[in-house]
């Protein structure tokens, strides 16, 4: 080890620059005066004894009277125990930081497995009441009333609520009424079968309880984007799509907004066809990028995997939206491909999409 190494490891024990000048000095003297110490230590003489004091509390130096103070290096037993316990310190904190670090989830991405279904409705109800911009909701018309307050709140913050009401043939429970469910909820479906309860908040969190027997009865809770893709899928297809509307308030006027980018194809799809020109505000995520920003120009076209929806003799259904679906705006500054929840291959994933105007032709001839 060269001096500068040693002077670094002295300087990582904690000692400053001025203690590691007159240790290493008095090192290669042995011992030496106060004053002689400062001189070729190149410490001034007014910190000197400040600097010995210092070092030989720490077990560095030791200190003696003859015709002036003196100072030597103490045997470094203690000093190099003192060392290598710092070391010992230093590599176990190293150790323990790769440990941790190894078993963290990746991303932050959690996963917790709950023996009680209570406890699961109860993280639902703390997710719910924080939500920002969607919850989509299965529950059975009793957690729907244990839920319905923090349901309230996140409809009053302008959460779009959607909620799949499930009831069986062995229990028949009745449902929510219009009341109860007006100002509580953005729509409502009834599925006449039994259901998971299923809680999925602003497309990061998942809440799910996949029994009712209570013999088998546990849940979980996942904080992470992709696998509530997969449940947000299984939403859609098997706990909404083909079960009849029992509440809605979603617009029947301008502007329209949309959390669901398939939904808004499917209500604009027609009108383009017809020749309708619609404009429209998107706002969300650029692609890979975390800022928000919004895009406010005019639906020149609307794509989807197996062709050109205004091409299409009726509604597209949502088997024939489940790969591409994209809706192209033009504005000032060019054209951008808008797409939904997990975005791939546009310019945008939008978190809303708000249909400001529609007219026609023949509406610009008569003005």
């Amino acid at each position: 080890m060269d001096i500068d190494e040693l002077r670094d490891g002295l300087r990582e024990a904690g000692l400053s620059t001025y203690q590691i000048d007159a240790y290493v000095t008095l090192l290669s003297l042995g011992s030496a005066s106060a004053t002689s110490l400062a001189e070729q230590a190149d410490v001034p003489r007014s910190r000197i004894y400040d600097v010995l004091r210092d070092l030989e509390e720490d077990g560095y130096v030791e200190t003696y009277k003859q015709d002036a103070l003196r100072a030597r290096a103490s045997e470094p037993t203690d000093v190099l125990q003192n060392l290598q316990s710092r070391a010992e310190t230093l590599t176990n904190t190293a150790t323990e930081i790769r440990k941790r670090w190894q078993q963290a989830g990746v991303g932050g991405h959690r996963i917790s497995v709950l023996k009680r279904v209570e406890t699961v409705i109860e993280r639902a109800e703390e997710a719910i009441r924080n939500a920002t911009n969607q919850v989509q909701l299965s529950v059975t018309p009793e957690q729907y009333e244990e839920l319905a307050p923090a349901l309230e709140t996140c409809y009053e913050n302008d959460v779009f609520v959607s909620v799949s009401l499930n009831t069986s043939h062995e229990q028949p429970t009745d449902l929510p009424t219009d009341e109860e469910l007006d100002g509580v909820v953005t729509e409502a479906r009834h599925r006449h079968l039994p259901a998971p309860f299923l809680a999925l908040v602003d497309r990061k969190i998942t809440c799910f309880a996949p029994h009712t027997d209570p013999m088998e009865r546990y849940g979980a809770v996942f904080e992470d984007e992709t696998l509530s893709y997969v449940f947000h899928w299984y939403f859609e297809a098997a706990l909404w799509e083909s079960w009849p509307i029992v509440h809605t308030n979603h617009s029947e006027t301008l502007p329209a907004e949309y959390v669901n980018i398939r939904r808004c194809i499917r209500d604009i799809a027609p009108l383009l066809k017809e020749g309708a020109t619609i404009t429209a505000t998107a706002r969300g995520r650029e692609r890979g990028k975390r800022n928000v920003v919004a895009l406010t120009g005019e639906i020149t076209d609307v794509l989807y995997a197996n062709g050109d929806l205004r091409d299409a003799t009726q509604t597209p259904s949502l088997s024939s939206l489940a790969g591409q679906a994209t809706i192209v705006i033009e504005t000032d500054e060019g054209e951008y491909g808008i797409g939904g929840w997990g975005a791939v291959l546009e310019d945008m994933e939008a978190d809303r999409i708000i249909i400001e105007t529609v007219s026609y032709p023949d509406d610009e001839e008569d003005t």
